[in-house]
């Protein structure tokens, strides 16, 4: 495996940890958690691997996610 395929699991994996807690955390359904989450600007840019936000902890995403985005949650 190379590491551009290393990477997408990578990615792959960090989402799916992301839109659990977030279901968890926020007390929504998955496929909620997952229409949240694909329509943030965080999902972007950690499919674009900005700023290397991509190598932080799902959990600290999630703070971000809804502290930045609460309009996602409205």
């Amino acid at each position: 495996m190379d590491g551009e395929a290393l990477e997408k699991v990578y990615q792959e994996n960090l989402e799916e940890r992301i839109i659990a807690y977030l279901s968890e955390t926020r007390s929504i359904s998955l496929e909620q958690a997952m229409n949240i989450y694909y329509h943030s600007k965080l999902a972007d840019k950690i499919h674009r691997g900005v700023e290397g936000v991509q190598y932080l902890d799902f959990k600290v995403l999630v703070q971000i996610l809804c502290e930045v985005e609460q309009e996602l949650f409205d």
